[in-house]
């Protein structure tokens, strides 16, 4: 990563750490992933704010990244799994903090684009597949930590199978008009829920395109 892109990083970084605090592991995270390469539009790439990208699908705000992170509690994790790759920068994110990235993406373009990118900038320990997202990646359960990077009205028992217990999944769960990210800790046969932030995500759909 040049210099410049480096500075314009931290200084995202740092945008994010003046609205909500954090860790020191997440905030040099977001210093070391250079943001221009998941956004289409270079000049947008630090705005706060989502971005349109291939497919119809959107790149979250680097907030909403920073808050579905945080409650993820991915730090120094063996596995985690995200549902909804899209240009892959939430799963380029979680390769700084987790020790494996295993990323799902129905829309094939997007899955061999994100590929690509992964390649590039030689994160090694992320790997994406094209598949539907609801039945998740049975063959590298159970994870310790599961991400949604789009909405759905309930979580797919699928997913729910493939968590660890005492591991924690975090959704964008939709509720009347709006949606919300929610904290889940598996215990046993139990989910324990934790309603976050408002929040606005691509819906989860089922198929691959």
């Amino acid at each position: 990563m040049d210099s410049l892109e480096q500075a314009k990083c931290q200084k995202m970084a740092d945008d994010i750490a003046d609205i909500m605090p954090l860790t020191p592991m997440i905030y040099k995270a977001f210093c070391q992933i250079p943001r221009t390469h998941f956004v289409p539009v270079s000049i947008y790439a630090f705005k706060l704010d989502a971005h349109p990208i291939a497919g119809n699908q959107w790149i979250s705000s680097p907030l909403t990244v920073a808050k579905m992170t945080l409650a993820l509690e991915a730090e120094n994790c063996d596995n985690v799994l995200e549902i909804g790759c899209g240009s892959g920068y939430q799963a380029a994110i979680l390769s700084k903090l987790a020790h494996r990235v295993f990323s799902v993406e129905r829309i094939e373009t997007l899955a061999n684009d994100a590929k690509s990118k992964m390649r590039q900038l030689g994160f090694n320990n992320v790997n994406i597949r094209h598949d539907d997202g609801n039945v998740g990646w049975k063959s590298y359960a159970p994870y310790d930590r599961i991400i949604l990077s789009c909405a759905c009205d309930e979580i797919p028992k699928r997913l729910i199978d493939q968590l660890k217990d005492g591991g924690i999944l975090v959704a964008p769960i939709k509720n009347s008009h709006k949606q919300s990210i929610t904290k889940f800790i598996k215990k046993g046969s139990n989910l324990e829920q934790i309603t976050l932030d408002e929040c606005e995500f691509v819906p989860l759909l089922e198929g691959r395109e």
